[in-house]
């Protein structure tokens, strides 16, 4: 692809990316950067976990994105009593050809777009299940393997407030994430809307606007986004700056969290910095990107100690003071490129 079909394609997706917008927001209001995040995680190729109260939407929201798109699309509802076989499948005895033979029955993992609602309320063991089939697009059954269909996205839901009865992620399961996303309160105008347009006799329909061989070539388009060395110096200097035993860690990194990012953050910095930047129609990836990126990509890598939770520093506020504290990379040495 050459430059000036490259451009067309920036312009055509940003025109996409505004149709789905559009679409969404007949039946969803506010929230417009949840939104974004999760469109940009779709369009990186990467899975979603959200965090929020029981009753904004979050359900509703993954559904109406899902409709934008001619996507196959499965909703899991996560409870104690879920098995692993549940959500990937198992094999059955089949006797319909006349000898006894096993059959795959594919469970509804097998779907483009997965919404693990509430995964927080299923054990460990079935929480594990869907590690394979996030980093690896296919799940294991007996001694097969069977691909999962092409485009793929999980985008889980989890209650941050009820914590009985509930099994909190591992950290290397919340590292397969990658953003978590906060979903927060409506302000005063929106929740206005909200029950107006859901206490009344109004109905709205969603169109479709992508079919899954545009949101595969998207994704292609994404990764095609040119990043210079001086923003990957950047995203270096920030994912390092949350290690605590690194040296560009800042004091207030070695006082109050345990364990920083690993390179994968760095990976997910870049990848939604590309979506972002290719969502506004723009050709490369900016510092402004990365670090719009930041804290969804980094708030569930990073470990506080007890010292930030007796002060109340969470990991979303370490991020923001990180964003302060690392200065970007000096531009002279980077003027070539």
């Amino acid at each position: 692809m050459d430059d000036e079909k490259f451009k067309s394609a920036i312009r055509k997706f940003n025109q996409l990316r505004t149709g789905v917008i559009d679409e969404i927001s007949k039946v969803i209001i506010g929230q417009n950067e949840v939104l974004r995040q999760i469109m940009a995680a779709i369009f990186a190729g990467g899975h979603c976990l959200m965090v929020g109260v029981p009753g904004l939407a979050k359900t509703a929201m993954v559904t109406a994105i899902s409709s934008t798109m001619d996507l196959s699309f499965k909703r899991i509802q996560f409870t104690p009593d879920l098995m692993p076989s549940d959500i990937t499948g198992t094999n059955i005895i089949d006797e319909s050809s006349g000898r006894r033979e096993f059959r795959f029955i594919q469970g509804p993992i097998f779907a483009q777009i997965i919404l693990a609602d509430e995964i927080n309320r299923t054990p460990p063991k079935t929480q594990a299940a869907l590690l394979e089939a996030m980093q690896e697009k296919q799940v294991t059954v007996g001694q097969e393997s069977y691909q999962l269909p092409i485009p793929f996205f999980v985008i889980a839901t989890q209650n941050p407030i009820e914590q009985e009865g509930t099994y909190p992620l591992p950290e290397a399961q919340q590292d397969r994430f990658m953003f978590s996303i906060h979903v927060d309160y409506p302000t005063f105008e929106e929740e206005e809307e909200i029950l107006m347009a859901t206490t009344g006799r109004r109905t709205s329909q969603i169109a479709e606007v992508l079919g899954a061989e545009e949101v595969t070539a998207i994704q292609k388009i994404v990764r095609r986004v040119p990043v210079s060395r001086y923003v990957i110096s950047y995203v270096v200097r920030l994912v390092r700056s949350t290690r605590p035993a690194d040296p560009l860690a800042p004091d207030f990194i070695r006082e109050m969290v345990d364990f920083g990012a690993g390179p994968r953050a760095g990976q997910n910095l870049i990848l939604a910095g590309k979506a972002f930047a290719a969502m506004d129609g723009r050709m490369s990836v900016a510092i402004d990107d990365i670090k719009e990126a930041a804290v969804p990509v980094l708030r569930h890598r990073l470990g506080t100690n007890f010292r930030a939770q007796a002060e109340g520093i969470d990991s979303v506020e370490i991020v923001r003071r990180l964003l302060q504290a690392v200065k970007e990379p000096d531009v002279s040495k980077y003027g070539s490129e």
